[in-house]
C-alpha cells in the first residue's frame, strides 16, 4: 500500500489534470457508469459537526474508494482544517488497499477542480473578474480551480475574518504567481461581487452570503458550500435572472444543498429550473452557456466518484514518478 501525504499528492497532480479528470468523472456518472451511493451522514454531538462516509466504485478504472471526512467548523479557530479526512483506493482486481491519501488535500483539490469545471464548460470566454467569498480550508484550490479555468486580471477575496482573509491572499498571491492575477480583499461580499465574472462562495453558512441583485449579467457562479438541506449561500433575489442551473451531480444537490431544496420549498424555483448535472452538458444532451448574458449557477455538493477518480489519477501518477511511501 502507498502512502501519499498533502505534499506527495501536490507533487502527483496539477490543476489541469484534476479538472480533467473531473469532466471525465461527470461524464461518466451521467451514463450510469459508476456505483457512488449519497453519502452516508451522521451528526455530531455539538449539533454543527459532522461525520461523513462517501464510497465509489467504477468497473472503467478497476477501482473502488471510500473517504471518510469530517467537517467540524469550529477547528479553522484552533488552527485546524475543518475537513479531516483520508481517502482509501482499492484495487478492483484483488480488492487490496491500493493507497492510503491524505483526503483533506483530495477532497480540496477536486472540490476546486469541480468548480475550475464548471467555469472551462458554462462561463464566457472573456472573463476578467472574479469573486471568492471565504477563506477556509477548502478555498485555496478553488481561487487554485477558478484561475486555471479562466485568465483573470483580478479577483476580489472576502470572509468575515479580515485577519485571516488577509493572510490567506498573502500565501495565495504568492503561491498561484504564475497566474498573474491580482488578489485584493474585499470590503465586504457586496464589494467582492461587483462586477465578477465568475463568483465561488465557500463559507458553511446557514445564510445568504451575498446580495443577488447585485450579480452582474454574464456572471457564472459556483455554490461549494451548503452541503446540508438546511445551509444556503446563494441569494435568492438572483433567481429570476438566472437562465441556467447546474450541479455536479443533479440527484445528489437535490437531496442535500439548501441552495436548491429551500427555494424549491419556497416556490421560488422548480425542480424542473434544475436542468442537468455538468456531464449531461459535456456530452452536449443540454445546452449550456448560450450568450454571454446569461447568469448560470453550477451547485457542486461532491460524490464520492470524484474522489475516486482524483486518488486514482494522483495513484497513478506517484507510482510512475516515485512519490509516497510504501507500506509493507
Amino acid at each position: 500500500m502507498l502512502l501519499l501525504s498533502r505534499s506527495d499528492i501536490k507533487k502527483a497532480i496539477t490543476m489541469r489534470e484534476a479538472i480533467e479528470a473531473n469532466k471525465k468523472v461527470f461524464q461518466l456518472a451521467v451514463d450510469d457508469k459508476i456505483d457512488s451511493p449519497l453519502r452516508t451522514v451522521m451528526l455530531a454531538k455539538d449539533g454543527n459537526s459532522t461525520f461523513i462516509f462517501m464510497p465509489a466504485y467504477s468497473p472503467d478504472m478497476d477501482a473502488a474508494a471510500l473517504k471518510v471526512i469530517n467537517i467540524f467548523p469550529q477547528n479553522i479557530d484552533k488552527g485546524l482544517l475543518s475537513s479531516p479526512a483520508q481517502v482509501m483506493l482499492i484495487d478492483g482486481e484483488t480488492g487490496y488497499v491500493s493507497a492510503l491519501l491524505d483526503g483533506a488535500t483530495v477532497t480540496q483539490i477536486r472540490t476546486g477542480a469541480s468548480s475550475g469545471a464548471a467555469f472551462d464548460v458554462l462561463a464566457k470566454k472573456d472573463c476578467r473578474k472574479g469573486a471568492l467569498i471565504g477563506t477556509g480550508g477548502m478555498a485555496a484550490m478553488q481561487l487554485a480551480g477558478m484561475v486555471e479555468a479562466r485568465k483573470l486580471e483580478e479577483v476580489k477575496i472576502f470572509d468575515m475574518n479580515e485577519e485571516r482573509c488577509r493572510k490567506f491572499i498573502e500565501v495565495m498571491q504568492e503561491e498561484l504567481s504564475e497566474y498573474g492575477t491580482k488578489f485584493i480583499q474585499a470590503k465586504d461580499s457586496d464589494d467582492c461581487i461587483e462586477d465578477a465574472d465568475l463568483i465561488i462562495t465557500v463559507t458553511p453558512s446557514p445564510v445568504p452570503v451575498f446580495d443577488g441583485t447585485k450579480v452582474k449579467a454574464g456572471a457564472t457562479i459556483s455554490l461549494v458550500g451548503a452541503y446540508e438541506p438546511h445551509k444556503r449561500e446563494l441569494d435568492p433575489a438572483v433567481l429570476p435572472r438566472t437562465s441556467k442551473i447546474f450541479c455536479d451531480l443533479r440527484d445528489a444537490a437535490l437531496a442535500e444543498t439548501g441552495d436548491l431544496i429551500i427555494p424549491i420549498a419556497d416556490g421560488i424555483i422548480t425542480e424542473d429550473d434544475v436542468l442537468g448535472s455538468l456531464g449531461d452538458v459535456l456530452k452536449g444532451t443540454i445546452a449550456g452557456r448560450e450568450s454571454d448574458d446569461e447568469i448560470i449557477i453550477y451547485d457542486t455538493v461532491g460524490f464520492a466518484a470524484m474522489d475516486l477518480m482524483a486518488a486514482k489519477v494522483i495513484y497513478d501518477n506517484a507510482v510512475k514518478a516515485g512519490i509516497g511511501t510504501t507500506w509493507e
